[in-house]
Order: C-alpha cells, then structure tokens, then sequence
C-alpha cells in the first residue's frame, strides 16, 4: 500500500477500478480536500453534490451513504471517516474570479484549476468544473440562513475511505484559500495524503 501525496496548493487524480477504495488522510488536521468523480468514458457524467443530497435525503454523506452522479447511480460509497463527519456539500470549487472578489490583483492557485490540471496530467481534456465534495470543510448554517466560513474541525490524521461503485477517476485539491480560515486559524495550506486500497 502506498502512501501518495496531494501537494499543498495542488491537485492529483487517480483512477479507479469498480470495488477499489482509497483512503484520503488530513495529514496536518486543517486542510480541506476539495473531491471530484467523474465516469472515464464521459466526463459529463459525475459525481454530483445536488443529487447526493436529494437521493440521501442529508446535507452531507454519513458513513455508509452512496455518493450519486448527476445521473443519479452511485459512484462512489463512504465507507469508512475518523473525522467529526463534517464535510461541505454547498460551495463552488474556488476559481480565479473567486480569488478576485476577495481582492487578490494577481493570479492565485485555486482549486477549479487545480481539478483540470490534474486530469491534464492523465492525458484527460477537462471542459467543466462540477461542484466538489470538500471533505473535511466546515461551512456552519446560522439561525438567520448565512453561511459561515468555518474552521475544520478535524484532527491531524484523520480519514475518509471512499469506495469506487463504479469505475472512475477521482480527483482530489489541497486546497489554496490561505485568505479566509476555511484551512484553518493559521490560514496556512498543506500537503494531504491518499492511499488505494483493494
């Protein structure tokens, strides 16, 4: 079994076989891993966070939860999270124009780009950037309906194991935000870690 990186800042994708698992580590304890599944032999149909909340009837997946495409079939299976289980279903993968809404005048890495260079490096063409799973992000819903920008409240070395339903490709961002605390009070990106398991 081995133990790959997903770089600060950056993103990896990987393939999987229908059955496979890969288990996705919050090294430091802070970092969100913004999560995407697409079916290799059409990329527009993937993992989708809007019909994974109708077909669960939850905000978020729970340990045993399907994960469903915008086909509505399952994709992928949360099987195992050593986490609080707090994982945002909500927000858009961050982008440049996000980046300069909140006032940054240079480019900054974010997380819609890390997606498509990731699935560049497989030799994939990546046209559209679906709304992620951002596992291990805390976005609190208050009383009056506003979202927060939370602090994770996960540990150093918790996991999520998700298995493939099917065959697919699963990409994964560190993410960048280093501006809001979405990775922490620190507001300081790191390294993840994944692992593929049989």
């Amino acid at each position: 079994m081995s133990i790959e990186t997903i770089p600060a800042t950056r993103g990896k994708a990987v393939r999987l076989k229908a059955g496979q698992a890969i288990e996705v580590i919050n090294t430091h304890g802070a970092q969100v891993v913004d999560t995407w599944a697409f079916c290799p032999e059409d990329l527009r149909h993937f993992m989708s966070m809007e019909h994974t909340r109708v077909e669960n009837g939850r905000l978020m997946p729970a340990v045993g939860q399907t994960l469903f495409t915008n086909r509505r079939e399952a994709i992928l299976v949360m099987e195992a999270d050593t986490s609080p289980g707090i994982h945002d279903t909500i927000m858009a993968a961050c982008d440049r124009w996000r980046y300069e809404h909140l006032g940054c005048t240079e480019y900054h890495r974010n997380c819609a780009d890390n997606m498509v260079e990731a699935l560049a490096e497989l030799g994939i063409d990546a046209h559209h950037v679906p709304q992620p799973l951002n596992l291990f992000m805390n976005i609190p819903i208050e009383a009056d309906f506003t979202l927060t920008q939370g602090v994770p409240t996960t540990r150093p070395g918790d996991k999520v194991v998700l298995r493939a339903a099917r065959d697919c490709i699963v990409v994964f961002s560190a993410c960048p935000q280093d501006i809001t605390p979405i990775n922490g009070v620190g507001r300081k990106p790191t390294e993840a870690h994944y692992c593929v398991l049989d």
